[in-house]
């Protein structure tokens, strides 16, 4: 056991992050960030982002080039008569040493040097860009903004910031992938600050997305420093690319020869465009980023991935796409990708789940991937919702491997408690059958200046310490292990005899007018003919009723005693009143007696009462017969179980699994803190 743990420590301890070149960007953030103030009272505040960040993307594409342009430019005049485009786009390719190139005769320096022409140049520039790259670019919507900016007479002031090398330098050599990373991500969360937006949407903190990393990757560090390893990542979320920048860091420096394809999909212009700029430097294939809605539009749809991750938007509405996503529920099933159900409109945590799930490879090779929620698809939804059938077919396919809580305060556009859950169709032997959940809440440091909601942050040292116990796969304080079934319940439906009274009393007789059945015989019609002939239905009912009232005034006990007199006085009068209004009539009248005889269907069998009807839930690993005698027989003699209303459920309460009872105070503790409270208080009136 010993030599198992310190292997485990020790694959733990190799997955630690290297947060070098993090510290480093802070003041180009600042210049980028202060060129938005040349903007001020031509744009409106929340409309700064729109014009910065397309502008830094640029500038970093065209410093990326920098080392080829020319070469470029030379191979495009010879072939481009000669080659047809696809080839022409791979021979350009292969020369600039990037899936992207220009052929423009401009860089920013160029450009700069023209100020007459530069709105022309600029334009120009643009468009040399190969389809990929320019395609980023359109997406930013760039040629209205240069145009605008131009006919403003601001196009020059803010593109010579651009091109101050002490304070913008974007060149590979001097900017790493990573830190160009954060330097996007940190624009845009300013930015959306600027215009009220939820700048969660658009990425998730560093340190979460490396902590997800962590889990997903631990589990398969033997196996991926293999030599001439090939592996796929998707992100079906993937905002501005982070995890996914994120997670190819972290395999590289495991193994630098892995070759890692990288594929997402995003719904916002400006996310996407960010995020396949940096695929395209990295020498990423562009293709794999796609933009449109992951769950109507899914562009990876016969794709299986070897690992995935996943921030969706939290509580996000998916009305928008409801016909598409229940459409495909129905008519694919569990051939589709939301077989195992659809959950409330305001929250398609689960389907994003689900979609991830169906892009699993098959069990021989396994995928692993993890996701960030909020509490809720750990509990919402009773035993039969989508959400409980969802967990369910999770569970009972043995995929949920592990769900860690995070602590509150994490994410920029939110201060709730989130959770990482970890899948699997792979897990190893020791965890078959198994789930663990672990509580990290406490495992953070706080801010010395909070950005958003966000006040708190994970080091690195912690994002260690939660991978270890995790890896470690044991009992502890933090760490609690369960069966799958642990999670399952039984919810059985608990009835009783119905026992009733029944009164012809006025007050009992009033009811009526509180049912729509009744009422509904004039409100519901549309003539005035149709609306007499229903007053006089009420009339006639409410004038039998009471002339029962007068010669029977007593409380009635006979079920059948009472139905006889209705019936034999609604024939006298010649009233016909079908099933739902008699049931009406029933009611009214009728009041729960516990010294009343139990009334019986036709069969002999005991009427249920509704109005008592209850359920209870019996963990899935005990016999509910065995339950309901002891918890449920000794306090109500003649209920019994709907056998046809139960129905199994699972949810993850993990707060209750963790928590820590808290001795109250005594009363003496609080009588003296009381006392000395007076004390204090008389204390200040004496000054006053």
């Amino acid at each position: 056991m010993g030599d198992k743990q310190n292997r485990r420590n020790e694959t733990a301890n190799s997955f630690e992050f290297n947060s070098d070149g993090k510290n480093n960007f802070s003041e180009k953030v600042s210049f980028i960030w202060n060129i938005a103030d040349l903007l001020r009272g031509t744009y409106k505040r929340s409309d700064y982002g729109k014009i910065i960040l397309p502008l830094t993307v640029l500038r970093r594409l065209d410093q990326v080039l920098d080392d080829t342009r020319e070469e470029v430019q030379s191979a495009y005049r010879k072939y481009k008569g000669q080659l047809k485009s696809v080839a022409l786009d791979m021979k350009l390719q292969k020369v600039a040493g990037h899936s992207f190139y220009n052929t423009s005769n401009f860089n920013f320096e160029k450009l700069l040097g023209d100020q007459d022409n530069l709105s022309a140049n600029l334009l120009n520039f643009v468009d040399g860009f190969s389809p990929n790259a320019r395609d980023i670019m359109y997406k930013f919507d760039i040629k209205k903004h240069i145009n605008k900016l131009a006919e403003k007479d601001l196009l020059y002031v803010v593109f010579k910031e651009f091109c101050i090398p002490e304070k913008i330098d974007l060149h590979p050599d001097r900017v790493s992938n990573i830190e160009m990373g954060y330097i996007f991500e940190e624009l845009i969360r300013r930015f959306s600050e600027q215009s009220n937006e939820t700048a969660g949407e658009h990425f998730t903190p560093r340190e979460v997305i490396k902590l997800m990393v962590n889990l997903l990757f631990v589990e398969d560090k033997d196996v991926l420093q293999k030599k001439g390893l090939v592996r796929t990542l998707y992100d079906p979320a993937c905002g501005t690319g982070g995890m996914l920048s994120v997670a190819e860091e972290y395999l590289h420096r495991l193994n630098p020869n892995v070759q890692l394809s990288l594929y997402g999909q995003e719904l916002n212009d400006e996310a996407f465009a960010i995020c396949k700029s940096d695929m395209i430097i990295k020498g990423h294939n562009p293709e794999n980023i796609a933009q449109g809605n992951t769950f109507s539009n899914d562009h990876f749809p016969d794709r299986t991935f070897d690992y995935m991750l996943c921030n969706p938007p939290f509580g996000v509405d998916w009305r928008n796409v409801q016909d598409s996503v229940e459409r495909e529920h129905k008519e694919l099933g569990f051939s589709g990708r939301f077989g195992a159900g659809t959950p409330r409109i305001n929250d398609g945590s689960l389907l994003f789940l689900q979609h991830m799930l169906s892009k699993m490879k098959s069990e021989q090779q396994g995928t692993r991937l993890a996701i960030v929620f909020n509490g809720s698809p750990l509990f919402t939804g009773g035993a039969g919702s989508s959400e409980s059938e969802i967990r369910k077919w999770i569970i009972e396919n043995d995929w949920l491997e592990a769900i860690i809580a995070l602590p509150e305060q994490l994410f920029y556009n939110t201060g709730i408690f989130t959770y990482v859950w970890v899948l699997t169709n792979r897990k190893s032997d020791e965890r078959k059958g198994k789930v663990q959940l672990i509580n990290a809440i406490d495992y953070y440091e706080k801010m010395k200046k909070s950005l958003g909601n966000k006040r708190n942050y994970i080091t690195d040292g912690q994002i260690l310490e939660i991978t270890t116990i995790y890896h470690k796969f044991e009992e502890s304080k933090e760490s609690k292990i369960f069966d799958n079934e642990d999670f399952g319940y039984y919810e059985i439906t608990v009835d009783q005899p119905m026992r009733l009274n029944f009164q012809f009393s006025e007050e009992r007789i009033k009811r009526l007018w509180d049912e729509t059945t009744f009422t509904n015989l004039v409100e519901q019609k549309k003539s005035e003919k149709a609306k007499d002939e229903g007053r006089k239905k009420q009339e006639l009912i409410l004038k039998a009723l009471h002339e029962i009232g007068e010669k029977h005034p007593e409380v009635l006990k006979d079920s059948e005693s009472a139905i006889q007199l209705i019936e034999k006085k609604f024939d006298e009068i010649e009233l016909d009143i079908k099933d739902r209004m008699a049931k009406v009539v029933w009611g009214a009248i009728a009041e729960h007696d516990e010294t009343a005889p139990i009334i019986k269907k036709p069969n002999g069998k005991p009427l249920a009462d509704k109005e008592s009807r209850d359920t209870e839930r019996v963990p899935l690993k005990e016999d509910i017969k065995e339950y309901f005698d002891r918890e449920v027989k000794p306090y109500v003699e003649d209920a019994w179980i709907s056998k046809e209303r139960t129905r199994i459920g699972y949810e993850v309460p993990l707060t209750r699994y963790f928590y820590q009872f808290k001795e109250l105070r005594s009363l003496n503790e609080i009588d003296r803190e009381i006392k000395e409270m007076e004390k204090e208080i008389l204390l200040q009136l004496e000054k006053v």
